[in-house]
């Protein structure tokens, strides 16, 4: 009885599969986290990284059938690809919480709610991702996809995101155009990064795979020493223009 429900609502397990490795990563930043951001404003943050795959997937899908055959044009359409996640789900938390520096008040806040825009986004992806396996009673291929969904896609979304929530962070304190070069700087790095990803995935080998979420892990560890340096970042400067916005 428990199968055939799974089987007619699939979407129900793979909504709890996606979320939950989600929920880890979501704990294990926030608590990084020495002055914790509201619930309301983190939930916001998170709904607006699932929302930003429902604005992704429609603009992926005229790249796709743009190029017609993709393999042709790999390396643009996966670029094209990654630019639309990474610009999706920054300008979602953009407009939620990161433009009102009255919530993002300090610079580790703009790491913070990127993640969690992040995680929101691959909770959702790994939900359309599982489905079809475990519609068609594929349950221990679904589990080791989760798994591998959970290591790559979860790492690699946080990094990527993070990776703009470092740069924001780095120039919090700076005048609005250096704030507007580290973000745009940002973004390109994310992009940059979230594409060869891809790029050494489709191109799988063992020694490619291996290689790609040795250097994710690797990344991961980076952006925790980065993270240490931006909680002490402090205000040096005269600076006195308002930061409302980037």
């Amino acid at each position: 009885m428990f199968l055939d429900f799974i089987k007619e609502y699939p979407f129900i397990l793979a909504f709890i599969l996606g979320l939950v490795p989600a929920l880890i990563w979501l704990w294990f930043w926030l608590k990084e986290d020495r002055h914790h951001e509201p619930s309301k404003m983190i939930t916001l943050a998170f709904l607006g990284g699932m929302v930003a795959v429902m604005f992704s997937l429609p603009l992926q899908e005229k790249i796709y059938y743009y190029f017609n055959n993709i393999n042709d044009h790999e390396t643009l359409a996966f670029t094209l690809w990654a630019m639309i996640e990474e610009l999706a789900k920054f300008g979602f938390v953009w407009f939620i919480a990161l433009r009102n520096k009255a919530l993002a008040d300090e610079p580790v806040d703009d790491i913070i709610y990127l993640i969690v825009s992040a995680l929101g986004f691959v909770t959702f992806e790994n939900t359309l991702f599982l489905i079809d396996p475990i519609k068609n009673g594929e349950i221990i291929n679904t589990i080791i996809h989760g798994n591998l969904r959970f290591i790559g896609a979860s790492l690699l979304h946080t990094m990527s995101s993070a990776t703009i929530g470092i740069c924001m962070a780095l120039s919090y304190y700076k005048n609005r155009k250096t704030r507007v070069f580290y973000t745009l700087f940002g973004i390109l790095m994310a992009v940059v990064l979230h594409t060869t990803f891809n790029l050494f995935i489709i191109r799988q080998s063992s020694g490619n795979i291996f290689f790609v979420f040795g250097m994710v892990w690797v990344s991961i560890v980076i952006l925790l020493l980065l993270f240490e340096k931006v909680k002490h970042i402090k205000d040096n400067s005269k600076y006195t223009e308002p930061r409302k916005i980037i």
